[in-house]
């Protein structure tokens, strides 16, 4: 039997923009991001990312690029000017390609936002995390409640008619009171899209080391049971394990991309991309992560390492992605995607639809309710190559 190859040019394209710099690091944090002394480096940054960005575009060939995820850090700390000269030498976005640019209240006015959307800008995520003062500053962040609601207003004024709010439960001190009341606040300003996702202690931060107290199990439970009810009485579709659309339009095409193994490209310290090469290999790359470093470093010392995913780290990551979808992936796309033969998943599959945590779908991979519930355990089931 012939050897399935992942074929390159029909897997989707996307691009990641990391910009590290955040006005200060929230103590949950674990992203590369750094506390900002001064202003922005931004022409010398952005010409660096550009430089990175064409090395990269000639490996990839000749697909459009259909997502832009300008992320951080605080993204929204850089100008209008420097993310529309970052914009104008990118080439390849498709005409309809979507956009975003992260922002966080406290480092955004009105003026920046109508900036950005002329420059090109169409899809805003704004860093809310909560509406109480008190959880606010218990996590760090520069904004408050009346920050947030301006900060949306202040979207909306310049045009955006597609935007994410960030919410976060499960945070210290937080009863499912607090949790909904956060919930009906966003609700009620009607987004687009919202990012409601648990609180989780990540190594190397600060909460880390010294961890808060934060709501047990049985009311992380009646959190996530009461807001997922509330969210779609109010409209919202969960396509994803912590992603809600008003519409199907409003999913977030750039993350879907991941969800799904497309490649994407990477800019900026830090940044992690993904890359089926034509002999139908999938390689990984990461840059240098501390901006000093990477600013100073030649096109070709950015990277700082790349490797090919042997068989059982596809075997790992392909469900690792597809499955925190509410909907999963046609089973049919994983040889397309890795080249390797849809046998490979057999046994884990078995064994995942014997627990009840895989639908018993003939056509997808598709976790069940009860699989989205306890998602790690799902996960952890393929990571057990039988050869």
């Amino acid at each position: 039997m012939t050897k399935p190859e992942a074929c390159a040019e029909s897997i989707p394209l996307a691009l990641y923009a990391h910009l590290p710099w955040c006005l200060r690091k929230c103590p949950y944090c674990d992203f590369n991001s750094h506390a900002l002394i001064g202003d922005p480096p931004e022409a010398a940054y952005v010409a660096r990312m550009l430089a990175d960005f064409r090395i990269q575009r000639a490996r990839a060939g000749s697909r459009p690029i259909r997502s832009l995820f300008i992320g951080g850090g605080t993204p929204s700390l850089f100008s209008p000017r420097a993310i529309g000269a970052l914009l104008d030498g990118l080439d390849g976005l498709s005409a309809d390609a979507e956009i975003t640019l992260e922002a966080n209240p406290g480092a955004a006015d009105a003026a920046r936002f109508a900036g950005y959307r002329a420059a090109g800008v169409n899809r805003l995520s704004i860093g809310v995390q909560s509406f109480d003062d008190r959880l606010l500053a218990g996590l760090g962040r520069v904004h408050d409640a009346a920050g947030a609601h301006a900060a949306f207003r202040a979207a909306r004024a310049s045009g955006f008619d597609n935007v994410n709010l960030d919410l976060m439960h499960g945070l210290p001190g937080q009863s499912l009171g607090t949790a909904m009341a956060d919930l009906t606040q966003a609700l009620d300003l009607a987004p687009e899209h919202l990012s409601w996702y648990e609180l989780t202690l990540e190594p190397n931060t600060a909460f880390h080391a010294h961890p808060p107290k934060l709501p047990d199990e049985d009311s992380l439970a009646a959190i996530q049971d009461a807001g997922g009810e509330r969210l779609a009485v109010a409209g919202y579709q969960r396509y994803e394990i912590s992603a809600y659309a008003r519409e199907s339009r409003h999913r977030c095409r750039h993350n879907l991309n991941y969800w799904r193994f497309g490649d994407y490209l990477a800019i900026g310290a830090g940044a992690h991309g993904k890359l089926t090469h034509a002999d139908g290999s999938v390689w990984r790359l990461a840059l240098r992560r501390h901006p000093r470093g990477y600013l100073e470093a030649s096109p070709e010392q950015a990277v700082s390492s790349q490797w090919r995913l042997a068989p059982r780290d596809l075997i790992v990551e392909y469900p690792l992605n597809a499955l925190r979808l509410v909907d999963g992936t046609l089973l049919a796309e994983f040889p397309r995607r890795t080249g390797l033969p849809l046998a490979r998943l057999s046994a884990p599959i078995a064994r995942a639809r014997a627990l009840g945590l895989l639908e018993a779908d003939p056509e997808r991979l598709r976790p069940s309710p009860f699989g989205l519930r306890y998602l790690n355990d799902l996960i952890n089931l393929f990571d057990c190559d039988d050869e």
